[in-house]
C-alpha cells in the first residue's frame, strides 16, 4: 500500500533578518490511508510548520514530499493550489464560515474552485450528503449565527469533505469548543476515520489526542515520538457516559 503522505528528510528554514530559524530539521515519516494521526508539540516545536508543509501551504527548504503519490515538493503556486483543492480538506480552530450564507452554501464553496465544475444539482447533492455525514442534514438552510459552535464546526468539517479529499487536515479543531462539544466533534472525526478517511490533526491537548490512533510528537523541529495510541478513547461511549451523569444529577435535584 502506498502512503498518502510520505516525507523524506524534510527541512524548513526561515530567514528573519540576518538570523536563520530552522523550524523543521530532517523529518521523515509515512502516513497511510485510514490512519488517524495526532501531531503534537509545544509552541516552537515545528508542528505548525509541518502542518503547513503537509497541507501544501508552504514549500520545504529541503527534502521531498509525496502526497497521494504526487511529488509536491517543487510545484509552483498554482499547482499547489490545485493540489490543495483536489486532495486536501482543511478544518481550522476558527470555523471560517461565511456568515451570510447557509450551511449548504458554505459546504458548496470549495466545489466552486475546482477546474472541472460540477453541475448545480450534483454540487448541491454532494453538499447535502456531506452535511448528512456530520449529522446536520436538517440544518442545511441555517446560517452560522443560527448554529451552535459545535454545529458550526460540523459544517466546517462537511465543507472539508466536499471535494472528496485524500486527506483531512485539522488544526486545533476543538480549540474554540467546550469539553463536551469537543468530544462530540472527535466523535465525528472517529466516524469519518472508520469510513476510511485519513486524518492528521494538530493538537496540544493530550486528552484530545487520545481519540486518534497514532501520536507523533515534535520538539525543536524533529520527531521525538511516534507511537500508537494506547487505551484509545471512544467518543460515542464518552458522550453516552456524560448523558447518564447529567440524567443522574437532574434526578437528584
Amino acid at each position: 500500500m502506498k502512503p498518502v503522505i510520505k516525507l523524506a528528510d524534510i527541512h524548513k528554514t526561515y530567514q528573519t533578518g540576518e538570523v536563520e530559524v530552522k523550524a523543521v530539521r530532517g523529518v521523515s515519516l509515512e502516513i497511510f490511508q485510514g490512519e488517524f494521526v495526532a501531531l503534537m508539540g509545544a509552541s516552537g516545536s515545528g508542528k505548525s510548520t509541518m502542518m503547513n508543509t503537509i497541507g501544501c501551504l508552504d514549500r520545504p527548504t529541503g527534502g521531498t514530499y509525496f502526497l497521494d503519490g504526487i511529488d509536491v515538493s517543487m510545484l509552483n503556486r498554482d499547482e499547489l493550489a490545485d493540489i490543495r483543492n483536489q486532495k486536501i480538506g482543511f478544518v481550522f480552530q476558527g470555523f471560517n464560515l461565511l456568515s451570510r450564507t447557509s450551511a449548504l452554501e458554505n459546504v458548496e464553496l470549495p466545489m466552486l474552485y475546482t477546474r472541472h465544475r460540477l453541475e448545480g444539482a450534483t454540487q448541491r447533492e454532494r453538499a447535502l450528503k456531506a452535511l448528512e455525514i456530520v449529522g446536520l442534514g436538517d440544518r442545511a438552510d441555517h446560517k452560522p449565527n443560527q448554529l451552535s459552535g459545535g454545529q458550526q464546526q460540523r459544517v466546517a468539517i462537511a465543507r472539508a469533505l466536499a471535494n472528496q479529499p485524500a486527506l483531512l487536515l485539522a488544526d486545533e479543531p476543538t480549540g474554540n469548543l467546550d469539553s463536551r462539544t469537543s468530544i462530540e466533534i472527535m466523535g465525528v472525526f472517529q466516524k469519518l476515520n472508520d469510513q476510511g478517511i485519513t486524518i492528521v490533526m494538530v493538537t496540544h491537548e493530550l486528552d484530545v489526542a487520545q481519540y486518534t490512533k497514532r501520536m507523533i510528537v515534535m520538539r525543536d523541529g524533529k520527531v521525538v515520538g511516534d507511537t500508537p495510541v494506547a487505551n484509545r478513547s471512544n467518543a460515542e461511549k464518552e458522550v453516552a457516559r456524560l448523558r447518564e451523569e447529567q440524567k443522574a444529577v437532574q434526578l437528584a435535584d
